[in-house]
């Protein structure tokens, strides 16, 4: 892929497992006027995290390497995604990422579905790699070394989900399961994980902490 330099900084959007880009549409919406947004889907349910790092990352980060800044915004397993990308390579143009109801530490619901034949089929590769025990790639990955601002949600529509998640929750994964040693700055907000990153609260802070480092209090 060719090299593109824009006159904006640019914000990478990656999304969640199983979902596609349209999940991430009102948040390209709102940062377009300040950044040049890339929003694109990857087969999240295909492959393993590693290798989709490659497939959904390596591209972008090519063609964008003389940008002034490539920031990331995530949702889920995007996140692991660009802590898997990070620890392969470097990027020496990477600003500021935002995690939303990132697995950093796994999650419990995949330890208990694992063993179901159709979470299997439903959610791949890297399905299988976001639980919380030996075989988690989240928490093989290790710290980051990079300016990372995680959002937390607190609230569930699942209490079925909830039950098998140690702690307050999103529905999907745990308050302490979202941080990460070495992130910059954390908060939690009265968020589901399925439609955080649609919330205006969410997009603000999202703003603010790419503009600043850190989240607004």
């Amino acid at each position: 892929m060719p090299k593109h330099k824009p006159n904006k900084e640019v914000v990478i959007l990656l999304h969640g497992l199983g979902r596609s880009s349209i999940a991430m549409s009102r948040l390209q919406w709102h940062l377009r006027r300040d950044y040049e947004v890339v929003n694109k889907s990857y087969p999240s349910q295909k492959h393993s995290i590693a290798d989709l790092a490659e497939i959904a990352i390596k591209p972008l980060v090519e063609k964008y390497s003389a940008a002034p800044a490539i920031h990331f915004v995530t949702h889920s397993l995007g996140g692991i995604l660009v802590r898997q990308f990070c620890h392969d390579h470097s990027v020496p143009n990477l600003g500021h990422t935002v995690m939303l109801g990132p697995p950093n530490g796994g999650s419990e619901l995949v330890d208990f579905f694992r063993r179901i034949k159709l979470y299997h089929r439903l959610n791949g590769p890297a399905g299988l790699e976001l639980g919380t025990d030996d075989h988690s790639v989240p928490r093989a990955l290790g710290a980051v070394s990079f300016s990372v601002g995680v959002i937390a949600g607190n609230k569930s529509f699942s209490p079925l989900y909830s039950r098998l998640i140690d702690g307050a929750d999103d529905g999907k994964v745990s308050v302490e399961k979202s941080k990460v040693q070495g992130m910059t700055d954390h908060i939690v907000m009265p968020v589901t994980h399925t439609f955080m990153m649609q919330n205006s609260a969410v997009i603000a802070q999202v703003r603010h902490y790419l503009r600043h480092g850190k989240f607004s209090r």
